[in-house]
């Protein structure tokens, strides 16, 4: 028998466990050496905002496992408490520091894996020691954030992406006031910001405050609560602040090594996640891996991609010729905010603007299943393509049920490398309770087609020019009851033909609808008559309350 290998692992949450783990199946007699500098080893991270609003209501439910159940499952040595503090690549080994004793000593290794992870932000602001300021990163900052929270206090949250959207949801649960501010002018800046409307609304029908494009400029301590001072002037008081504003990968140790960075920090890794250092490999939050949309390099920091990650290098290191490569990083991502979610998977609009890749998008509006079957939601597909090859680059939904199913069905369909006409022929499950005989997905699709094959033009923004002719075809009740913006001609959609004459040829026009579907339809009845006419995309849906029972409008 050969000698086992002696793999040791930094870092002990999403990757370097599910690297340990699989490590340990393919090898039973490997020395696998785990060490974590927190107090805790693959805990589930992503659940410790629901622990504090008391969704999830048993704590050890979080920590999935702990030093002793991996030793007795897997025969792992795991030494929390004990932080790496250099890399000797020549020598092959690592100098560990036990914090609760400060006792050092160097462990060797034959294949090292870093799995670092990553740390709140905290930039150097003026105040930002203070204890009332927290972050959400591990079980114990969670122990925090619960000891100093009670109902009634008053909370500001400075940040609103993920963590910044499902803790402010999770205090309000608690009964605190919640104020959360974004430096950007939307909440949720990974979504495009049309697609946040409904998302935002919901917190603030949650009496969330809401300050846009505004950041933090400095925290004042006062006796009894913190000033947060911000860019515009104004002054929130709270008892505690949750800072959100992302994270940075925790690659000093890797950096000192000498290990290839990339230009944001992170860890360098080819496809089988080897470092610049073929016996080292990396892999979670701290790593660059390649996008699978545009090939470029990308960071994502979800637990799906960390676990996945792990398991490559551990297959690449005890069994690599068979073993197969990490395909590179999607970025499918949901979030909940009460009872609305938002999901996005593959390339944004502004992203693709921000590179300067072409590409085009629809959105279309519908109900998660059959409107006839009681109970139906509306939600909002957002679709984005190659314009030249028709291939999906990305897709974004929210609503209220069956988010999760459409952002999933878009990520698989990517992946595959679809096109807009894949999606117009995508058999997916159809019952009342579950579906429609055309889903959102398929209803996406077709409108696409319709762009690309020239029988509409989409707009997104309504115009101001009053020499456009901007054309309501709802029914008279429900135009005034939730009245499009701007001078509008109402002609509903079942009178139009007979109508022409409202209108004047030599002025453009732009059709409108509650969802989208009647405009486009009487955008093609304009177009065939001679006119220079547009479909506002995605209707007016803004404008409906969504909970009221699913009822189409005849336009």
């Amino acid at each position: 028998m050969t000698n086992p290998h002696k793999l040791l692992i930094i870092g002990g949450v999403a990757a370097g466990a599910s690297c340990a783990a699989r490590a340990r199946r393919l090898d039973e007699h490997a020395e696998i050496i785990m060490i974590e500098r927190g107090a805790d080893v693959s805990f589930a991270n992503c659940g410790l905002p629901y622990y504090v609003g008391g969704e999830i209501g048993d704590r050890a439910a979080l920590a999935v496992q702990t030093p002793a159940s991996l030793k007795a499952l897997l025969n792992l040595d795991v030494r929390t408490g004990c932080e790496a503090v250099k890399i000797d690549r020549a020598g092959k080994r690592v100098e560990v520091k036990y914090l609760a004793d400060g006792r050092s000593e160097w462990l060797a290794y034959d294949k090292l894996m870093l799995a670092p992870g990553a740390s709140p932000l905290r930039p150097a602001l003026p105040g930002i020691d203070d204890p009332r300021v927290l972050t959400l990163r591990n079980l114990q900052d969670m122990d925090r954030i619960v000891a100093a929270t009670a109902e009634g206090q008053r909370a500001v949250v400075i940040g609103a992406g993920f963590i910044g959207v499902e803790m402010s949801e999770q205090l309000r649960h608690k009964g605190l006031s919640v104020q959360l501010v974004e430096l950007q002018t939307q909440i949720f800046p990974q979504l495009d910001a049309p697609m946040t409307d409904l998302l935002e609304s919901e917190l603030r029908r949650h009496d969330i405050d809401i300050i846009l494009g505004d950041g933090v400029t400095r925290f004042e301590s006062q006796d009894e609560h913190l000033r947060c001072h911000l860019n515009s002037g104004e002054v929130l008081d709270a008892d505690l602040v949750i800072l959100s504003i992302g994270v940075k990968p925790d690659t000093e140790l890797a950096r000192d090594a000498g290990l290839t960075l990339g230009p944001r920090g992170h860890i360098v890794v080819g496809e089988f996640m080897q470092t610049s250092d073929a016996d080292i490999y990396a892999a979670g939050d701290a790593v660059q891996t390649q996008d699978r949309v545009i090939d470029s390099p990308t960071n994502v920091q979800m637990g799906g991609p960390a676990n996945r990650q792990g398991r490559v290098a551990a297959d690449h290191i005890f069994m690599p010729t068979k073993a197969k490569p990490y395909p590179g990083s999607l970025g499918t991502a949901i979030v909940r905010g009460f009872d609305v979610a938002a999901g996005i998977t593959g390339w944004s609009e502004k992203r693709l603007i921000a590179a300067d890749k072409p590409y085009q998008t629809v959105t279309v509006n519908d109900y998660q299943h059959a409107t006839y079957y009681p109970g139906a939601k509306p939600l909002s597909l957002k679709i984005i393509w190659e314009p030249e090859s028709g291939r999906l680059l990305g897709a974004q939904v929210t609503g209220f049920e069956g988010i999760d199913k459409r952002i999933d069905v878009m990520a698989t369909a990517i992946l595959g490398g679809m096109t807009i006409d894949d999606l117009c022929h995508l058999e997916l499950a159809y019952a009342p309770p579950f579906g429609a005989a055309k889903d959102a997905i398929n209803l996406a699709g077709f409108a696409a087609c319709n762009r690309r094959d020239g029988l509409v033009r989409h707009i997104t923004e309504l115009p101001t020019d009053p020499q456009v002719q901007i054309v309501d075809v709802r029914p008279k009740p429900l135009v005034d009851a939730y009245p499009a913006p701007g001078t509008v001609i109402n002609i509903p959609f079942p009178t139009l033909r007979a109508n022409l004459d409202k209108l004047d040829r030599s002025r453009p026009v732009i059709t409108v609808c509650a969802f989208g579907k009647m405009s486009y339809f009487a955008a093609r009845i304009l177009a065939q008559e001679g006119f220079y006419v547009s479909s506002f995309s995605g209707g007016i849906k803004a404008n409906i309350d969504p909970r009221t029972p699913a009822k189409l409008p005849t336009a």
